[in-house]
């Protein structure tokens, strides 16, 4: 028999009367986040735009984040005709030459996909990055369709271990019984690339766009990857790069190029990773005798010591930025999706190898890396007034939010650092959340704005919890600070703030899982001259703009900016 009505009523009050203190209780304090600081007038130096870069960004994504500056570059790039738009894919896909996709193959050269590339970047307010072919052969012929020209055709050097599905006659340079083919006609693909033919080439593009002086394409890679030379393009350059190889090249078609157009920048030796930073092909990744020939030297040393010698020899700076690229070797990190949660954990303390000397890398490197410290390092010892790039990096899990906190903080902390330009290796999508890391640096509100140009000092007891970032920003004053919440838990921030005085509260604006569509305005934070202290939710990218007192531009900004 159920229970009267005025019985179960009184069941019904005793049970909210338990529960209620329950549901107030629900949403437990956040913990306190790592001892949070900044200094505004400690500051570190200019921030340069170019470290937001990308490879490959389409027009849209382009536009969406006003990306200073775009590359052109990839193994592919390495043996790119500009006169017949067609490239070779080398190991990536069968050694076979590809035309670009041009809708109007008649109007080559002056319709090239490098023209169109550019115009692109003209369109969105970008700088032009492409790559010089620079191992002495590109692709020989534009054919439309299959079968293609290939290094490797099993009607010339037999069976091999795997084909083109779409091109059978076209293998992987695999005999099937085994071991590499050998002795094969660089002429089935290719045709000779001189310095000169690197010179009508610059020639062109400033007819095209006019010269970097007058805004037409400002950056040059000396190709790309050139200690994998042998291996990626190995049907036309079988043997292993050495030291004296690499620099002869790059003293020839450098010099042909900056006489062709003084003003364009050059970066240099973009080299694929931590084994090439240090010794070239022909010594792999251990000290041998290329390096033994040459003082012992790390190859990235000698190098710049080559380049600083032709321009005490010539006076003429051949070599503008080293340049040099870097995949976090950790499994499971670069060029991947987010993974699992011991992945995506791993893929946030992989940061730290860009700057720590105290983290040891949990790859096979198995030691510091400290890139951007030891990238500062090599030039002042070997090559002063340097710039520092890295034309090809990924950090992985671009489709995720976790993708997104990593991203964010390698800006800041390229932005922190130094670096002076870098270009993301397979960009997001316009609507991923890797995309909104860089929005949140530059236009996190759809109307231009943007982090600031000067970096401050600012100061996290525990980087891996939660990262910070200030800089100054030159047109208003504005002081803008990036606080990335790594934890999967929310934290309470308490920043101390010295050296700024704020005119009114902040701005604040956030990039969380409760919205990967946007950027999202939430609500002011009152900021004194000690600081402030806020909520950050998990696994957040909070940015605070704070307005400062008496606006205007700061008189010694401007000297400090390049």
């Amino acid at each position: 028999m159920p229970p009267s009505r005025p019985l179960r009523l009184r069941r019904l009050a005793l049970a909210l009367a338990l529960a209620l203190p329950l549901l107030a209780g629900t949403a437990p304090e956040p913990a306190p986040a790592p001892a949070l600081s900044v200094d505004a007038g400690h500051i570190l130096g200019p921030i340069s735009p170019d470290i937001y870069g990308m490879n490959f960004a389409d027009e849209a994504l382009a536009a969406a984040v006003r990306l200073p500056v775009r590359r052109n570059g990839g193994n592919a790039a390495s043996r790119y005709n500009w006169r017949v738009d067609t490239s070779n894919t080398g190991s990536d896909w069968y050694f076979e030459n590809i035309a670009a996709d041009n809708a109007d193959p008649s109007r080559l050269p002056d319709d090239s996909s490098a023209d169109r590339f550019v115009g692109q970047d003209r369109r969105t307010g970008t700088r032009s990055l492409l790559t010089l072919p620079m191992l002495g052969y590109v692709a020989k012929r534009r054919l439309e369709s299959h079968p293609f020209d290939c290094g490797f055709k099993v009607s010339a050097y037999g069976a091999q271990q795997a084909v083109d599905p779409w091109d059978p006659d076209c293998g992987n340079g695999l005999a099937a019984g085994g071991g590499a083919i050998t002795g094969n006609a660089p002429a089935d693909t290719s045709v000779a690339f001189a310095p000169a033919d690197a010179a009508d080439w610059i020639g062109h593009l400033k007819a095209a766009f006019g010269d970097a002086a007058s805004g037409g394409v400002a950056y040059l890679d000396f190709d790309n990857e050139p200690m994998l030379w042998n291996s990626t393009h190995r049907d036309v350059h079988p043997t292993a790069t050495s030291y004296d190889e690499l620099v002869a090249r790059t003293l020839t078609y450098g010099a042909a190029v900056k006489a062709a157009d003084p003003g364009i920048a050059t970066l240099g030796p973009a080299t694929w990773g931590w084994c090439a930073w240090f010794h070239s092909a022909v010594d792999g990744c251990t000290a041998g005798q290329d390096q033994a020939a040459h003082d012992g030297l790390d190859f990235t040393a000698w190098y710049l010591a080559r380049m600083r010698d032709y321009e005490t020899t010539h006076g003429q700076r051949l070599l503008d930025y080293l340049d040099l690229h870097y995949y976090p070797q950790a499994p499971g990190v670069a060029l991947s999706t987010a993974g699992n949660g011991a992945v995506q954990a791993l893929r946030l303390r992989a940061t730290r190898s860009l700057w720590d000397p105290t983290y040891t890398d949990e790859s096979w490197i198995g030691q510091p890396v400290r890139l951007l410290p030891r990238m500062r390092q090599w030039v002042a010892d070997h090559y002063p007034g340097t710039r520092l790039a890295m034309t090809e990096y990924n950090f992985g899990g671009l489709e995720h939010i976790n993708g997104a906190l990593t991203q964010a903080d390698v800006l800041g902390i390229f932005g922190r650092e130094g670096l002076d330009l870098a270009t993301l290796w397979s960009p997001p999508s316009i609507g991923q959340p890797g995309a909104f890391a860089f929005r949140i640096y530059r236009d996190y509100d759809g109307a231009g704005h943007g982090f600031g140009e000067t970096a401050l000092a600012a100061a996290s007891a525990d980087q891996e919890v939660v990262a910070l970032y200030a800089a100054r920003r030159t047109a208003d004053r504005a002081l803008t600070v990036v606080a990335i919440n790594k934890s999967a838990a929310a934290r309470t921030a308490t920043v101390s703030l010295t050296g700024f005085s704020p005119a009114g509260p902040a701005a604040v604006y956030r990039y969380d899982a409760t919205d990967l569509a946007a950027i999202r305005r939430v609500d002011d934070q009152a900021v004194t001259a000690a600081g402030w202290t806020s909520p950050l939710p998990a696994s957040s990218i909070t940015l605070y703009v704070v307005p400062a007192a008496g606006g205007g531009i700061a008189p010694w900004l401007p000297l400090l900016l390049p």
